[in-house]
């Protein structure tokens, strides 16, 4: 059974960071793509960033580059999403998806 746990958000203020980890299990982490997406309210999800399984390519929304980014530690089945210079507009819940499987998200928000 794929399971993927996502842990790390909270209440920051703009400017601030955050790290987010999704911890990982009941596939073979290493050959899978991981993914981070967010939902705001009233929004749809979108992508955030997303990582092969080999570790080497990334992407990211245009909204997020240049301060947010997306590891994983294959040995730890955990992939991680480092957020910098956080904006209230980042505020959502963040979820991790890999293996047609989601988390159950974590809330972040952005506020002074």
């Amino acid at each position: 059974q794929v399971q993927l746990m996502e842990s790390g958000g909270g209440l920051v203020q703009p400017g601030g960071s955050l790290r987010l980890s999704c911890a990982a299990s009941g596939f073979a982490f290493r050959e899978y793509l991981m993914t981070w997406y967010r939902q705001a309210p009233g929004k749809e999800r979108e992508l955030v960033a997303r990582i092969a399984a080999a570790g080497g390519s990334t992407n990211y929304a245009d909204s997020v580059k240049g301060r947010f980014t997306i590891s994983r530690d294959n040995a730890k089945n955990t992939v991680y999403l480092q957020m910098n210079s956080l904006k209230p507009e980042d505020t959502a819940v963040y979820y991790c998806h890999a293996a047609n499987s989601w988390g159950q998200g974590t809330q972040v928000t952005v506020s002074s």
